[in-house]
């Protein structure tokens, strides 16, 4: 009989690639994980991974069932915490997924409330950007993703029945190393920077920074790319490009040897709750998304 201890070391196995990193990952030993998909390679009747090099890939079957495995853990997931609401306890683990420019700036704050007002309530944080975060959220990987979309763009990933809570819009704003032509300009278009080389942050940004770029007659001439805000600052800062980011960015640090201007006409990013309906019933998972909500608001 297939037990949830299977579908979890398959998941791990086909997340990671290979039996010793899910072995990591999942606090076992390698050959407890080897000995796990053999026991259910011998339940399900067929191979359901192989190897491939370094790297095990997943058969026709592997997929299959580990398709199948998201939802039966999610399914658990939620059935676990919803017993927590039937005992009406306002404790627990919250599992978030943030981006990071969230969890640099809205967690520290949430988490400090949640530790001195409810402190049965236990928080653990993964940086994941959408759509990855909203993917953590239907395998059942997390109970709550921050995440965020542009107006306009189709949403990363469609999922009939999830609930979205809307925190924020986050205004973009231009960067520019100091001394730039444009620093003292009450606004900066897109159009000012089309001869400009840029510098590009995560991959759904970059998307969206070349959509916005085509819509102003121009394609960006990306000449870095990072996810990393300080690493954006410093290359502005160092004159090699200008950068277009969400304001969230600036909250944690900001150096000063970089300008920052309004961006004419304004884009934004909209910043939002997502989870299950049923898991934002259960009370320590209710507490969190108040929380987050009252802290975006008073900032």
């Amino acid at each position: 009989m297939l037990e949830l201890r299977h579908l979890r070391v398959l998941r791990a196995v086909a997340r990671t690639g290979s039996y010793s990193a899910a072995a990591v990952r999942l606090g076992y030993t390698q050959p407890a994980i080897s000995q796990q998909m053999k026991a259910l390679e011998r339940l399900c009747g067929t191979p359901l991974v192989v190897r491939c090099g370094r790297k095990m890939r997943l058969t026709e079957a592997g997929v299959e069932l580990v398709r199948r495995a998201g939802l039966v853990l999610a399914e658990v997931a939620a059935a676990e915490r919803a017993v927590g609401e039937l005992a009406g306890r306002q404790a627990g683990q919250v599992r978030l997924v943030v981006f990071p420019s969230g969890s640099a700036t809205l967690v520290p704050p949430v988490a400090a409330r949640i530790s001195r007002d409810h402190p049965d309530i236990r928080l653990s944080l993964t940086e994941a950007e959408p759509p990855e975060s909203v993917e953590l959220l239907r395998a059942g990987e997390c109970d709550l993703a921050l995440a965020f979309t542009y107006p306009g763009e189709p949403e990363p990933i469609e999922t009939p029945g999830l609930l979205k809570v809307k925190l924020f819009t986050d205004p973009l704003v231009v960067l520019l190393p100091a001394g730039h032509a444009l620093c003292t300009a009450p606004g900066v278009s897109l159009s000012d920077l089309a001869r400009e080389h840029w510098i590009a942050g995560c991959a759904r940004c970059r998307e969206h920074l070349v959509h916005a770029c085509a819509a102003a007659g121009f394609r960006p001439d990306i000449t870095f790319a990072t996810d990393d805000n300080l690493a954006v600052q410093g290359l502005v800062a160092a004159g090699l490009g200008v950068a277009v980011v969400p304001e969230l960015m600036l909250s944690a640090v900001r150096r000063s040897d970089v300008c920052v201007r309004p961006l004419r006409p304004p884009l934004r990013r909209e910043v939002y709750l997502c989870t299950w309906p049923d898991l934002a019933r259960v009370p320590a998972i209710g507490l969190t998304v108040a929380a987050l909500r009252q802290a975006c608001a008073s900032s």
